[in-house]
């Protein structure tokens, strides 16, 4: 890709623009030097008091959103693999231990950073409150008293820069997340992180408030007032009690045991999002928009990727509870191996959307796309019973896939890949790549060690899916790959023989309404996305413009009072407005093309495995099985009553230049491979866990 360092550090300048604006933005600098001038010259009938907001505060990130779009399709169009970063030492595990997890220098280093910008942002602001909280004092009211004011108000003002950076991960099609080189998975931790912070920080100004109106000003009633012409405390009340609630339910262990509970509570953000801009005003509402602008945006084109029927083209269940869905993919969309993809099943929970990773590879598999789902929740469990029964159909809807950035981890000269149970899943789609790869005269080829840790003989039929069921070249000969297997609860293989229909695969009835998945803006999404981000944007500032111009402006040049409540609800609508309108243009024009290609999209057969169980055990059928298949089983072995001694296998890949450790499953599997890997005895590796559930 030409140009990419002078379009990084362009982004780069703007984004650190954008990080010294917080910087100074408390100080007494900004309030009592730089405001005044930057109101002077940029206040205009137009925008009012939010136009310094806007063009500090909302501009940055909204640009750096569009021309991020721009760039991640330059660099996808350049179809060039990632190369190894000189900084890669800075992505090795520095904190392993709860309850952070496991936390690389540069999260580490960045998350200092961020807890230093909101103790200068508090000083700061407390230095200049406690200066200025002589004109506001109450007659009669101590100074200890109104210093006590100050401090909840300004523990408010802290936790609205939490605010402004909370929505960023959980944008999963944002372009912002590939930018700075995350995955939606491994950007969820960050959300949580904001999302506790912010949640004490609103904690201690509510009770603060509470406590100086209850036992200090005796003014309890002023909790329901709804001011007309400055902030609605009701509101900040309301938004509180949700806040609450969405925080409680979202601890680890109440998650983990009430999944759905925790999944509908924490929905309520919305109402939340609504009361909490009400209370905080249009001037701090500009400071927070971009996040809330491009998750608004992200959720609306779920929404309509949403209402799309995907065609199931069929199920295998596996003796251990596994299942593996099949599903129709549009030739032209391409993904890189370990994406995610959001799955809902009517028939088990209209609501419900959960995350699998993909087990297929877009380049082996041009025409499906699979995804592996253990059976754990009360959720899969009933897809599993529906899809034991007879059923010829199923209606299902799909979200994504959304990528990762990259995949550099192809780019080693050796992999090794650690897994538990389940957490083989992301692995597969990597090994189905690396078949393709070995296929190509121009691609690179790692060496892979598959180290898989089952509890018992019938999980091993997870290693049935790291072939898909067509598609597979003839000869794989370029693949080094390597598999130990340990089954760690049972001593001794088992006496019984197993059949080869423990495997049961279903196919499904194609359904005229039912297409195949494909990327929600076509082919050139990211350009779409940029088109949609700018667009949107622009006719927010327009819209807002007109409004305020003519709707807002005469009534306060008549020294009149516009409800300032009405102020939020504009801007909100306005919003929406926005996306709608633009975000709708785009994808009907979308739809439209997409309906045409699907013209072209013929019925694609699937056949029914030839792999089982047995194979893995005895290898009395092997000469019947195909030349794929025999490579794959031969290179297997199988450990029975023993677990892997990760630090060994590790240490014996000292030697080797660069050796990719990637590490899938319970959290004490990747906390322990982490450690090793943090410990310095082998500077090779390089680091990477793989878990949506953190």
């Amino acid at each position: 890709m030409k140009y990419r360092g002078a379009w990084q550090i362009f982004l780069l300048v703007v984004f650190v623009g954008y990080i010294f604006m917080w910087i100074m933005l408390p100080t007494k600098t900004y309030i009592t030097s730089w405001s005044p001038k930057l109101e002077h010259h940029l206040n205009s009938t137009y925008f009012r008091e939010q136009s310094i907001n806007l063009v500090l505060f909302s501009f940055p990130m909204m640009l750096i959103a569009a021309l991020g779009c721009v760039y991640l399709h330059l660099h996808k169009a350049s179809n060039s693999d990632s190369k190894r970063s000189y900084y890669e030492w800075l992505k090795r595990p520095a904190v392993v231990n709860a309850p952070l997890g496991i936390v690389s220098f540069v999260e580490l280093t960045f998350a200092a950073m961020f807890i230093a910008l909101l103790i200068w942002s508090l000083a700061n602001y407390l230095h200049v409150g406690f200066k200025t909280m002589l004109i506001y004092m109450n007659p009669g009211e101590k100074m200890w008293q109104a210093k006590f004011n100050t401090v909840a108000l300004m523990l408010g003002y802290v936790g609205n820069t939490c605010m402004a950076f909370l929505f960023f991960p959980v944008t999963r099609g944002s372009s912002i997340l590939p930018l700075v080189g995350l995955t939606l998975e491994s950007s969820i931790k960050y959300h949580i992180w904001l999302g506790h912070v912010s949640t004490v920080l609103f904690v201690a100004h509510s009770l603060g408030y509470i406590i100086y109106w209850a036992a200090m000003s005796h003014e309890i009633y002023l909790m329901l007032e709804w001011s007309s012409t400055y902030v609605s405390n009701l509101a900040g009340v309301i938004a509180f009690v949700l806040l609450m609630g969405i925080w409680i339910t979202s601890f680890e262990r109440f998650r983990r045991k009430m999944f759905e509970l925790f999944f509908y509570v924490h929905n309520l953000y919305i109402i939340y999002i609504f009361f909490y801009m009400l209370h905080v005003g249009v001037a701090f509402l500009c400071l927070i928009l971009p996040g809330i602008f491009l998750f608004l945006i992200d959720r609306y084109l779920r929404f309509l990727q949403s209402k799309r029927r995907t065609r199931l083209v069929s199920s295998r269940l596996l003796p251990n509870g596994t299942i593996e869905l099949n599903f129709a993919k549009n030739p032209g969309l391409a993904y890189n191996p370990s994406s995610t993809l959001f799955v809902n099943v009517p028939s088990v929970c209209k609501l419900q959307w959960h995350p699998f990773t993909i087990s297929s590879s877009s380049n082996l598999e041009t025409d499906n796309l699979s995804v592996i789902i253990k059976t754990q929740g009360n959720w899969t469990q009933k897809l599993y019973k529906q899809l034991s029964t007879s059923l010829d159909h199923l209606q299902v809807s799909t979200e994504g896939p959304y990528e990762p950035a990259s995949n550099h981890f192809l780019c080693r000269d050796s992999l090794v890949m650690i897994s538990g149970g389940s957490g083989i899943t992301p692995f597969i789609s990597i090994i189905r790549e690396i078949i393709f790869r070995s296929t190509q005269s121009n691609k690179k080829v790692p060496k892979v060690l598959l180290v898989a840790a089952f509890k018992n003989t019938t999980d091993l039929t997870m290693l049935d899916l790291l072939l898909p069921l067509s598609g597979i070249p003839t000869d794989i000969s370029k693949l080094q790959l390597q598999i130990e297997a340990y089954v760690t609860q049972e001593h001794e293989k088992p006496h019984e023989e197993y059949s080869k229909n423990q495997i049961q695969t279903k196919l499904f009835k194609p359904n005229p309404s039912d297409s195949p998945i494909s990327a929600v803006l076509g082919k050139n999404g990211w350009l779409w996305l940029g088109a949609i981000i700018s667009s949107s944007f622009v006719m927010f500032l327009l819209l807002l413009g007109f409004v305020t111009r003519y709707q807002i402006y005469p009534v306060e040049q008549r020294e009149e009072n516009y409800h300032y409540s009405y102020k939020i609800l504009w801007d909100m609508f306005l919003v929406c407005v926005s996306i709608f309108m633009a975000t709708s243009a785009v994808f009907l024009w979308q739809k439209r093309k997409l309906s045409f290609d699907q013209k072209q999209i013929q019925n694609v057969d699937f056949h029914t495995p030839t792999m089982s169980p047995s194979s893995w055990l005895s290898p009395s059928d092997r000469e019947l099985e195909s030349l794929p298949h025999q490579s794959l089983v031969q290179s297997t072995t199988v450990h029975y009553g023993a677990r892997p001694d990760l630090k060994s296998i590790l240490d014996d890949r000292s030697k080797e230049s660069e050796v990719g450790v990637l590490v899938s499953g319970p959290k004490s599997l990747r906390n322990g491979v982490a450690k090793i890997c943090a410990s310095g005895s082998a500077k090779n590796l390089s680091f990477e866990a793989m878990s949506f559930t953190w």
